[in-house]
């Protein structure tokens, strides 16, 4: 049997180099015992190449039975697979067959085998390896005759390096593989498949069939399809039967795709500041703010050390620790040693020592004292660094300590000050 012509048995569209070599290799291998490993992403059609495998075999006449792994309990799969007798467990009031016992003379489909849990992964090894089940409750193997075929969706080969998928089982399920590439990997056969879609719901309830424009055909192929034919399917048939509109624009498109995130699709590249995502902006405004609230919050408590070291200025006490107006925030400005700290009252409010002479200094409600003996804020920062790093004989860690703030923002303050 050539490939077209599995193809036109099957329903599988598409003319993928790939694709026909994943056909042509369950072909060639179906009519043997071996067992085959079917890979690739969910959606891909691996049921498909089960299908494909028992039907071109000698036990075509026989039963293909599917089992999808990942639905069931674990604390009954055993009894799924392999059967159980009598009186094994609660609830068992007969003997039952096992999914092994339904297929033998056929062909078992393990699907998602890969969740499979490891203690029945040893018992999977042991079936093919001897052929022999053994139900639950029993302590009698039986033997079987059983061709396997399984899939997995997941990186099998992670899955043995982390020990969540035994190696030898592996090996054993691995004696032939057939990989099924994506439906992103398959750009020319997306329009292929959308048309057919399109036109099986035309035809099943008496529709015209769709049509795309330009830019929407492109955006579709585009598009990276993460549930590969399965969705390209869903999206097309509710599109088909959703819209009045015949003529699919890109608008009417992407409202049905809306769910993908953006950074996966086609994007004009941008330069410069304009590359900054609103993500980014995000994350940066928000590291700012902690940053400035630390800051601040440590600044507010060396003003009350500097106060009481300058001789009992009332410290500003009223400067709460809520998160910052970004719009009201100072910085150091530029070639200066000078820090500008806002604060919540009016310049003629800032508490100053008795009897100085003082004069407005910015908008920020600072005060800078004129007199002989300079007491700005920055000054009386400088002293007090100067004092606590003295007494500790330049032991900045214990300086800190009196000082009531971290060594990272007194080392910051040194080599802001210029203080040797």
């Amino acid at each position: 049997m050539n490939i077209q012509a599995v193809k036109n048995r099957y329903d599988i569209i598409g003319n993928d180099p790939r694709l026909d070599m994943a056909i042509s290799k369950a072909v060639q291998v179906a009519d043997t015992d071996l067992s085959i490993l079917i890979t690739g992403e969910s959606g891909v059609g691996k049921d498909v190449f089960s299908q494909i495998v028992h039907d071109n075999s000698s036990r075509k006449h026989k039963s293909l039975v599917a089992v999808n792994c990942g639905a069931i309990p674990e604390g009954t799969i055993e009894s799924e697979l392999f059967g159980h007798i009598k009186g094994s467990f609660t609830g068992a009031d007969k003997d039952r067959k096992g999914y092994f016992e339904e297929a033998s003379g056929g062909t078992i489909f393990l699907d998602e085998v890969g969740e499979l849990p490891l203690n029945m992964q040893v018992k999977l090894l042991r079936v093919l390896e001897n052929g022999e089940i053994i139900p639950v409750g029993s302590s009698q193997a039986r033997k079987v005759d059983v061709r396997v075929v399984a899939a997995t969706n997941v990186d099998i080969l992670s899955a043995v390096r982390q020990g969540r998928f035994r190696e030898d089982l592996f090996y054993r399920l691995n004696q032939i593989s057939v990989s099924i590439p994506p439906l992103r990997e398959r750009k020319g056969d997306i329009y292929l498949l959308f048309r057919k879609f399109s036109s099986d719901v035309a035809e099943k309830y008496g529709m015209p069939p769709l049509r795309l424009t330009a830019d929407a055909h492109d955006y579709l192929e585009s598009y990276p399809w993460y549930g590969n034919i399965r969705e390209l399917k869903n999206i097309t048939e509710q599109i088909a039967v959703l819209e009045t509109e015949r003529n699919i624009t890109l608008t009417i498109l992407r409202n049905y795709l809306v769910d993908v995130a953006s950074e996966t699709m086609p994007a004009l590249v941008q330069q410069g500041a304009a590359a900054i995502s609103d993500r980014e902006l995000l994350l940066k405004a928000l590291s700012m703010g902690q940053m400035i609230t630390e800051m601040r919050d440590e600044l507010n408590h060396l003003r009350q050390v500097v106060s009481q070291l300058a001789g009992g200025i009332p410290p500003a006490d009223n400067i709460t620790s809520q998160t910052p107006d970004f719009n009201s925030i100072s910085f150091p400005a530029a070639n200066t040693n000078e820090l500008k700290v806002i604060t919540p009252y009016p310049a003629h409010e800032n508490p100053v020592l008795p009897n100085t002479q003082v004069e407005a200094k910015t908008e920020w409600g600072d005060a800078e004292v004129v007199d002989d003996e300079p007491l700005s804020l920055t000054t009386r920062e400088k002293l007090a660094i100067r004092k606590a790093l003295d007494k500790r004989g330049g032991k900045r860690k214990l300086a800190a300590q009196d000082l009531g703030i971290s060594e990272r923002t007194l080392y910051r303050k040194i080599k802001e000050y210029g203080i040797e």
